[in-house]
């Protein structure tokens, strides 16, 4: 402890040098914010062009607009040499993707980009025979089966089966050689075991093909291949376009809509383990369902809905929106199937929100009981929710109909999605429920208002490609980098003339 004598005995002596020293300190801490000023400048205009995620508000309004797109665009031409596919390929190769309508859709993906590494023929991919749909219309029932082969013309040669092979005068059939790839397989995969069957064989079959190659590519041309085959090359039958165009119109007539993929299905229930709210016997059910379909383990309900492992209530999605400021003349489209616990857990969603809508009750049409069955029945919601103003997954963890969506219209043009942090909400959905509702909404308002709701921002694990395809698929008209400005725009010219110097110089080659 400092003495108050030696304190004054020395003050006079140390104005000097104490002067001087505040002088160095000061200099010193000048440069520092100097350093940091500049330090921040760069980080904040450095490495993303992405928008902030951050807002001090939300304004009901805006969210009826697309979000900030910060002058990114869609784009997955190609931005480098991109040679067409070779005369010559390695082989065929065939698929069976299985899952529902989305799981195929990112596997038909992933077929055509696995086809292009190994340089091989693609076989029209099948389509499983889903279980839950009892669906096997199969691709020729769902998609464009001419503009899929069409558009890709410049990536990959496809054909609809395996041609017989012509030798000794006899038509012989290519068996092709059945093979389950490893989960997330690696491109090396594809290069090396793949590649060497195929010229063994002749062609391969990989089965069962859903998640079967890696998402995160360090290769953003094949990213693009991907982003077009997903957002170009699958289109539905023009039946499902017109069925789901007549619907948005429908809808449209009375001004904007939002639409919803309310996920509080008896699978998904079970898949998460959240049993608690339901009647014993409704228990019963979900847990035999969940013995018979999934892999044993511990779930507790408490415990999982504590970190936001529960698909929202009804109620819970319209608390959210009413918080958000939408009131009960907003006019929203249900993309659901069978809700579990019926009317009980409609009947306070409904309440807030009257103007419910779903394919069926908005177009009541012959055609639509017709084109509505199995696999067709999501594609029109699919298309219905694609083309929605908002666009809110209630469950977005393991299901595909919301991930691929929220891709979907990231691309499409950067179109508003609500995507509630379900660990976030939690606690406060729970003091409710405990009698503690000082703040409701005002806390809900705080969760959301660091939501993404649509923006450009950086995929992080686990987030997947096929959710959020930023920055591979998009371009900048004036980007600072070079990687991120669009291609040229007669992009279709460049590529077609590829096409014809192939074709050209195999002729050559065969006449010489």
């Amino acid at each position: 402890m400092r003495r108050a004598g030696f304190h004054r005995q020395h003050a006079r002596q140390g104005v000097g040098s104490g002067f001087k020293a505040m002088v160095v300190k000061l200099s010193v801490a000048a440069l520092v914010l100097l350093i940091c000023t500049v330090s921040l400048f760069y980080s904040s205009t450095g490495t993303s062009n992405a928008p902030s995620s951050y807002r001090s508000e939300i304004r009901l309004a805006e969210l009826w607009n697309n979000a900030d797109s910060g002058g990114w665009k869609p784009s997955s031409a190609p931005r480098t040499h991109w040679p067409p596919p070779p005369t010559e390929s390695n082989g065929y190769l065939r698929v069976r993707c299985n899952g529902g309508l989305n799981q195929q859709r990112s596997a038909i993906s992933n077929a055509v980009l696995a086809a292009r590494i190994m340089n091989a023929t693609l076989v029209l991919p099948e389509l499983d025979a889903n279980s839950f749909w009892h669906d096997d219309s199969g691709f020729h029932g769902i998609y464009d089966v001419e503009h899929f082969i069409k558009t890709l013309r410049y990536d990959v040669k496809i054909v609809e089966s395996i041609p017989e092979n012509q030798k000794n005068g006899k038509k012989k059939k290519i068996k092709a050689l059945q093979m389950r790839p490893p989960r997330d397989a690696p491109i090396s995969w594809y290069t090396t075991d793949a590649l060497k069957k195929m010229k063994e064989h002749g062609a391969i079959y990989l089965t069962p093909f859903s998640h079967r190659l890696a998402e995160e590519i360090d290769n953003p041309e094949y990213q693009r291949l991907r982003c077009r085959v997903n957002y170009h090359a699958l289109r539905f039958k023009p039946h499902i376009m017109k069925l789901s165009q007549s619907i948005v119109d429908k809808l449209r007539a009375q001004g904007p809509y939002m639409s919803i993929h309310l996920r509080f299905e008896m699978d998904m229930l079970s898949f998460a383990g959240c049993f608690d709210i339901f009647t014993p016997e409704e228990q019963k059910i979900l847990k035999k369902y969940r013995e018979e379909n999934f892999a044993p383990k511990r779930l507790v309900y408490n415990e999982r809905r504590a970190i936001g492992k529960c698909p929202l209530t009804p109620e819970e999605v319209g608390l959210i929106l009413r918080a958000l400021g939408f009131d009960n003349s907003t006019r929203i489209y249900l993309a659901a199937g069978e809700l579990f616990g019926g009317e009980r857990f409609m009947n306070p969603f409904r309440s807030l929100f009257p103007r419910l809508e779903n394919h069926s009750s908005v177009e009541n049409s012959e055609e639509l009981v017709q084109n509505t069955r199995g696999l067709a029945g999501s594609a029109v919601d699919y298309m219905v929710c694609l083309l929605s103003d908002i666009f809110m997954p209630t469950y977005d963890g393991p299901s595909n109909f919301a991930n691929n969506l929220l891709g979907h219209r990231l691309y499409y043009g950067f179109r508003t999605t609500i995507r509630p942090d379900r660990k976030a909400l939690a606690p406060i959905f729970i003091d409710r429920e405990n009698g503690r509702t000082a703040g409701f909404e005002e806390a809900i308002k705080k969760v959301m208002l660091t939501t993404n709701f649509g923006e450009p921002h950086k995929r992080v694990s686990p987030e997947s490609f096929y959710t959020n395809s930023w920055p591979e698929c998009f371009c900048q008209t004036a980007a600072k980098n070079p990687a991120d400005r669009c291609p040229p725009n007669d992009i279709l010219n460049i590529l077609d003339n590829g096409l014809q110097k192939e074709a050209t110089e195999q002729t050559n080659s065969t006449i010489s």
